[in-house]
């Protein structure tokens, strides 16, 4: 764990869809790998970005093969759960409730957001950069800043006169408290708007304050990591990222989609380490990478149909990086339904960030106790 002075911060970047695993970290020595993609999916040897003598990257991934080669990055091989049920919708509420078995209510990063601040006294905690809110982030109660666009997010402090917000916030609470009810849950809505106000105050100063030589990319992962470094570089207390890019779902034309997917992911992740320098405000953050499911083995003509296993990625300064876990066997009868076989449960992976990064309890997060890799430095 990092120390007092500057207390651990994670980016959990979720790259939606189902991320092909075979095509991401390569079997290079396996011939079933080869047996199995025979399409234009098929990555020849000698394009292979080789991080040892038997897996390497996908060509379009050399900015992390080089952050892998400063050990700054481990690959943590076999990441699922027992009878994925290769649904998008399923899996990712799996992986963002660690409830295999029912629907789960609570996200796992809420609860950790609920663990660091208790009494809700940073609305900047946890910050989303997206769209919409993650499951993973959602618990009754946990208040979670969610930013499309950071340098729109903070114009609501034009209004500065506390009658106007008063107002805007007996609006917002009657209107969604009549639709979902009153008394606690209109309470709770108020209150959420005033956090929403009052975190988008904070944001936008930490905003005005950042500057950085760092020339990210105009896609859109770029853009969120950028805004990420900024909040981050303008240390307002938030110690949980979150973001995610896609769609990773390649059912059809994969070669053309995986390839601009991970050549933005990897060039995004490059840039966001190099601001983090830049600041020197690298040494406390972890990124953690992961996708619902890997894909199927072999290859469909175009594309790769819904996996079970796949990888997850951590980076950063205090990762020890290398291989973790196992790759899974890629022996025809030692595949599921076609798939790689899990050998590694995510609630493990996340025990991991948690309690050795974190300093958390990770049996209340994930419900139970897991088997962890690790991949962060003693």
């Amino acid at each position: 764990m990092t120390s007092i002075e500057t207390p651990p911060v994670v980016v959990v970047l979720q790259l939606t869809g189902g991320n092909d695993y075979f095509n991401s970290v390569i079997p290079y020595t396996d011939s079933n790998y080869y047996d199995n993609r025979r399409s234009a999916l098929q990555i020849a040897q000698d394009d292979v970005l080789r991080l040892d003598d038997k897996l390497g990257l996908h060509p379009t991934m050399g900015p992390l093969q080089e952050i892998y080669q400063q050990g700054d990055m481990a690959i943590i091989h076999g990441v699922g759960y027992q009878n994925s049920p290769r649904s998008h919708f399923r899996s990712m509420d799996i992986w963002h409730t660690c409830e295999p078995d029912i629907v789960g209510t609570e996200g796992w990063v809420g609860r950790i957001i609920r663990d660091l601040d208790p009494r809700g006294e940073n609305p900047v905690t946890g910050v989303n950069i997206g769209q919409a809110l993650p499951r993973a982030l959602v618990v009754p109660g946990v208040s979670v800043a969610s930013v499309a666009d950071l340098s729109t997010y903070g114009l609501l402090t034009n209004i500065e006169e506390e009658a106007r917000r008063t107002k805007i916030l007996e609006r917002f609470s009657n209107m969604y408290g009549q639709a979902i009810g009153t008394g606690a849950v209109k309470e709770y809505l108020g209150r959420t708007g005033l956090d929403a106000m009052k975190g988008a105050d904070i944001l936008k100063e930490g905003l005005s304050r950042y500057s950085s030589s760092i020339e990210y990319a105009s896609d859109a992962i770029a853009k969120s990591l950028r805004d990420v470094a900024m909040i981050h570089t303008a240390d307002v207390g938030t110690r949980v990222f979150y973001t995610q890019h896609g769609s990773f779902d390649t059912h059809a034309s994969q070669p053309a989609v995986f390839d601009k997917l991970w050549t933005e992911v990897s060039n995004a992740i490059s840039d966001f380490w190099a601001d983090l320098r830049e600041h020197d405000a690298d040494d406390n953050v972890l990124m953690f990478l992961f996708s619902e499911f890997g894909r199927r083995v072999r290859d469909n003509g175009s594309g790769t149909d819904h996996g079970a296993a796949g990888a997850c990625f951590a980076i950063g300064p205090s990762v020890a990086g290398g291989m973790h876990s196992e790759y899974p066997q890629t022996r025809s009868e030692a595949l599921e339904q076609g798939d790689l076989a899990p050998n590694l449960d995510f609630r493990g992976v996340y025990s991991t960030i948690l309690e050795d990064w974190l300093g958390l309890d990770a049996v209340p997060i994930v419900n139970g106790h897991f088997e962890k890799p690790g991949f962060v430095a003693a």
